[in-house]
């Protein structure tokens, strides 16, 4: 792994994180706080790919589970919607061309002159399947911080 190509996946992170956080009608003061958590988001995502040599589920989940810990430990410091901010920093994490490729191959299985079915279909299943445990992976890695850190208001 190399540091350009790492610092190039933590600046498009935090861009498209601040993307989605005006998307988000997430306020103007929060968006810098929205683009760090989507940089700290691909910058481990990257670091356990590139540098570990970890699959991508795997990666995904460390990712999450840092920027649910560090968005816990922000929230406890300041009064930000910490929902938003976890969700905005991992979103460019969603592997949309896994789900583009298994969507496409179960269109193709559907027309009428499919060549090599079985294979279009395992093909299909695999993608898919990588998409439904990426998604379940940032999911856990961001709830489980939640769980365990909840800041605790008394009243």
């Amino acid at each position: 792994m190399t540091f350009p190509f790492l610092l190039h996946q933590t600046v498009c992170g935090a861009l498209a994180a601040a993307g989605f956080g005006v998307l988000f009608n997430i306020g103007f003061r929060s968006l810098p706080w929205c683009a760090v958590s989507g940089a700290l988001a691909l910058a481990v995502r990257t670091a356990c790919l590139d540098g570990l040599h970890w699959n991508l589920e795997a990666a995904s989940f460390a990712a999450a589970l840092t920027v649910g810990a560090a968005v816990q430990e922000l929230r406890a410091r300041t009064d930000l919607s910490q929902n938003a901010l976890d969700v905005v920093g991992c979103i460019p994490m969603v592997p949309g061309s896994f789900a583009a490729k298994a969507i496409l191959a179960m269109f193709a299985l559907t027309s009428a002159s499919t060549t090599d079915a079985a294979e279009t279909l395992i093909t299909a299943v695999q993608y898919a399947l990588r998409v439904t445990f990426t998604i379940g992976a940032i999911g856990t890695g961001l709830a489980i911080p939640t769980l365990l850190l909840r800041v605790r208001v008394t009243r």
